[in-house]
């Protein structure tokens, strides 16, 4: 059995070069599912406004959200360290509310750790909530709770004042107390520039090779939607199409009289069917 991976295992994995594999996952089922195949972490993303709940972006997200997806996903996962994702607003109204938001993820949630979008101008968050004693994780580059600052989910840090921006905000999250940063939506040359300068782990999506680790959303992973991928991921299956085939049979095969058969009933005496019947 896999050994317990925590905060510390993604230091101990950066020193070794050893590569960190996260995951989202948003339920028990699927929580269950990754951890056993042997994830190293799970990120109970905000992303689950998107791919769960149907919303346009993860702006409409709630703590009470987060709160119950982590405690489903800690249900399943034995392994994995879990992170849950800080929703937009619950960190940026107060330090005192972003650390009571935070504990709500690490007492209600049951998760390990939070994540949090935001550089320098979050460092005074951030310290506060390591102070409380829980670990973070920043996120920084395109960060989608700006998404109506940025105008959109475009690539960050492309030219030399972007990019400065986003190594100045990870030399910040660092000295501010981080064990890890995800960097998002930025050139591979920068994120390696990145992954060496600081001494916490980088997460890459959609950073390139050569982060200290990677994470995916599980549904874009399985291909659960139909239509093109977000250019940085990778469908390792077509769940989409086999979900929707095995829908269409099961439907076909009840208005046909082909399900259930024999072997899927339960039987009684007919004896006792014949006294019921007088």
């Amino acid at each position: 059995m896999k050994n317990k991976f925590t905060v510390s295992s993604f230091l101990q994995a950066k020193a070794n070069k050893e590569k960190i594999t996260m995951l989202t996952a948003y339920d028990y089922s699927m929580a269950k599912i990754v951890n056993d195949a042997g994830i190293d972490s799970i990120l109970v993303g905000d992303s689950l406004g998107m791919v769960v709940q149907g919303y346009e972006s993860t702006l409409e997200v709630t703590m009470d959200d987060m709160v119950y997806h982590c405690r489903a996903v800690a249900r399943g996962a034995e392994n994995a360290l879990i992170v849950g994702d800080m929703p937009f607003l619950s960190y940026h109204i107060s330090v005192e509310e972003a650390v009571r938001n935070a504990g709500r993820l690490i007492q209600e949630g049951k998760a390990h750790a939070v994540k949090l979008e935001g550089g320098v101008d979050q460092v005074d968050t951030v310290t506060a909530i390591v102070k409380a004693q829980i670990p973070v994780m920043g996120h920084i580059g395109l960060t989608p709770q700006s998404v109506n600052l940025f105008g959109g989910f475009k690539v960050q840090g492309k030219d030399t004042a972007q990019a400065q921006k986003v190594i100045d905000d990870a030399l910040a999250l660092e000295a501010a107390g981080v064990f890890a940063i995800v960097l998002e939506g930025i050139p591979e040359k920068l994120a390696t520039l990145i992954t060496q300068k600081i001494s916490v782990p980088t997460i890459g999506i959609g950073a390139g090779r050569y982060c200290d680790g990677q994470v995916l959303v599980i549904h874009d992973l399985l291909g659960m939607y139909s239509g093109q991928s977000p250019k940085f991921s990778k469908r390792y299956a077509a769940l989409n199409e086999t979900i929707k085939d095995s829908v269409t049979t099961y439907i076909t095969e009840v208005k046909s009289v082909k399900f259930p058969e024999e072997k899927h009933t339960f039987s009684i005496d007919d004896v006792v069917i014949a006294a019921l019947k007088q």
